[in-house]
């Protein structure tokens, strides 16, 4: 397997370039330079700074793979000594106060630093892969009117998995506020974020939609269909989540506990079987709908697959 790590340049992107003397050159010409040498686009590195002796460029992609930088500082010096009205000193080095110091490294410190990174990065996605957090959802139980079922059987099962698990709180029926807290345990490095409740056809559910505030793409398949305006119905049926953003991954349920208990073990068999996201959501939304498939016909409904 060839290792390839991605390094955040965590904003340090300014690249320093020094012993070097110009003469009537295009700063542009510089800057593409080093973008080819890099692998970017060309619009992604400019030259900042001109000094009598060094030039300072920022990189403007903050995020590259390891192999684009490490151990390109001979070739970056040999290619921009070849620009016309360029003249390198004997002392020309190439440094950085972050990541992109990597440039300088031979090929034995690139393949150290590399493997280094490589095994870091996956110590990481494995730590934040088994941090999870859980979300309730409703007016019903903020005010105790009635008990939470559900994170306490959610934070049995993903226990015995080997998750550590944190209560994250009773969600407001608002999309705004869902997302924040939604984006905020993202931020906080939970690999996997589960809400219960709020993904009805009534007008106080949204927790669906604000998933999707986080991730555009998400997987909501529907498990019931209803006729818009039957009852208190305003959307046309239920339906579950499932996101990703990163290594983190996002998971609506309903609010039944029944629901809830059927759902965590396709969700856990989902995740066993490393299954994407639209895998994951229809797996569990199969599972949901023969719950549902009963009682939507004797009502007149459908319980239906995907976008049907």
């Amino acid at each position: 397997m060839i290792l390839d790590p991605e390094i955040n340049l965590l904003e340090k992107t300014e690249l320093w370039i020094e012993g070097m003397t110009l003469q009537g050159v295009r700063l542009d010409e510089i800057a593409a330079t080093v973008a080819d040498v890099f692998g970017l686009e060309r619009r992604e590195v400019l030259v900042v700074d001109v000094r009598e002796d060094h030039i300072v460029l920022d990189i403007l992609r903050p995020v590259l793979k390891s192999r684009q930088i490490a151990g390109k500082g001979n070739e970056l010096l040999k290619r921009i000594s070849d620009i016309p009205g360029v003249t390198l000193s004997d002392q020309a080095c190439i440094h950085s106060e972050g990541a992109l110091g990597w440039v300088a490294l031979d090929a034995v410190e690139s393949q150290k630093a590399i493997e280094q990174s490589a095994r870091m990065g996956q110590e990481i996605r494995e730590r934040v892969a088994k941090r999870a957090i859980v979300f309730s959802t409703g007016f019903e139980v903020e005010r105790g009117m009635i008990a939470d079922t559900n994170y306490p059987l959610i934070d049995q099962r993903l226990k015995e998995e080997g998750y550590t698990v944190k209560f994250g709180g009773i969600l407001p029926d608002e999309p705004g506020a869902i997302a924040y807290q939604l984006q905020r345990a993202l931020d906080e490095g939970f690999g996997l974020i589960i809400t219960t409740g709020g993904v009805g056809a009534e007008a106080k559910d949204c927790t669906v939609e604000a998933l999707l505030r986080v991730d555009p793409a998400a997987a909501t398949p529907y498990i019931i269909k209803f006729k818009i305006g039957t009852g208190r119905h305003v959307k046309e049926g239920v339906r579950i989540g499932v996101g990703e953003v990163g290594i983190s991954r996002f998971v609506a349920l309903p609010g039944p506990t029944r629901e809830v208990k059927l759902g965590m073990d396709r969700l856990l068999e989902a995740l066993a079987r490393k299954w994407d996201k639209a895998e994951t959501a229809e797996h569990i939304a199969a599972a949901l709908r023969e719950i549902w498939r009963g009682h939507a016909h004797g009502m007149g409904h459908s319980a239906k697959s995907g976008d049907e």
